[in-house]
This record gives C-alpha cells, structure tokens and sequence, in this order.
C-alpha cells in the first residue's frame, strides 16, 4: 500500500488579498514560507520516498522547502493543479457572489477524474512508498472525495500548509 502525505501549499499572496488564483502561479508570502518550513521540520525525520507538486509556482515551493532536508528533486505533475476557474481567475472572490459562472470553469467531474488519475498513478508506480504530494485546496478536497467516495462538500478545507494521510 502507499502511503500519501497529502499537503496544502503554503499561504499566498493571493490568498491573504482574497484572489481567486486557480491555475495562475501564485506566490508564497512571509507567512507561507515559514509554514513551508514548519512542515519541513515537522517531518525532517520521516522517511520520504518521492515528493510530488502542482506544477504551478506556490506548489513547488512550497514542496521545495519541505523536500530540503531530504536531498531529493520535487516531481511536478499537472494532475495536482488547482481547479481551472476559466474566466473567474484572478478576480476578487468577494466580488464573485452571484454572478453567474462562466462556461470555462473545470467541472468537479473533471477534477475528480484529474484526482483519480493521480492516484492509480501512485499506487501503480509508487507502492509500498511514502509519497509526500504538495497540491491545492480545491484540488486535495477532489482527492479526499474520491479516496472517501464522499461528495466534495463532505470534505473539510485544508488549511494552508496542513497535512492529511491517507493509505491507498
């Protein structure tokens, strides 16, 4: 079986200014590094195998700065990315309440489906190994909902930088 240590990325600035940042790079703020760091130390000693990212740039640092004690390189993969919020990226979330969404938005269907994907990928070339996967908040409630076979409001938000397990 694999072991999946399923982390959020890092505080952004984005996140702090309230942007809906979905595929866009993003960029770790004061804060988001040092929980990046308290991560790093958290599992200094913990036997990692392999280190996984959100090819998108507040991800891979953030998996970057855990991976340092390690010596190991940050695998990236686009199944890990953020939830593609088509016309809606970048804008003030707040200003977002009703509005109407647009038809560019990544379906949960199709995150699920991202999800999944990431999985067998790791139970296929990674058994019997302690993964440590950096994605994003949307993207890791797809994964617990396809892990749980619960519907992805019966997950709980990570919050930046938290850690879940999970044994596939």
């Amino acid at each position: 079986m694999t072991r999946l240590l399923l982390v959020r990325h890092g505080q952004t600035v984005g996140n702090v200014n309230q942007i809906l940042q979905g595929q866009d790079p993003g960029e770790l703020n004061d804060e988001g590094r040092r929980q990046a760091a308290e991560v790093r130390d958290k599992l200094t000693d913990e036997h990692i195998d392999v280190f996984f990212s959100s090819d998108l740039k507040r991800a891979i640092d953030t998996c970057a700065i855990i991976a340092e004690p390690h010596h190991m390189d940050v695998k990236t993969t686009a199944l890990l990315r953020e939830r593609d919020w088509g016309d809606f990226t970048g804008m003030f979330i707040p200003d977002l309440k009703d509005k109407v969404w647009p038809a560019n938005v990544e379906t949960i269907e199709q995150m699920k489906d991202r999800a999944s994907r990431f999985m067998q990928m790791l139970r296929r070339d990674y058994p019997d190994q302690t993964v440590l996967a950096v994605g994003h908040g949307i993207i890791n409630k797809a994964l617990q909902s396809v892990y749980h076979n619960r519907p992805m409001h019966e997950v709980e938000k990570m919050t930046n930088a938290e850690i879940r397990e999970l044994i596939l």
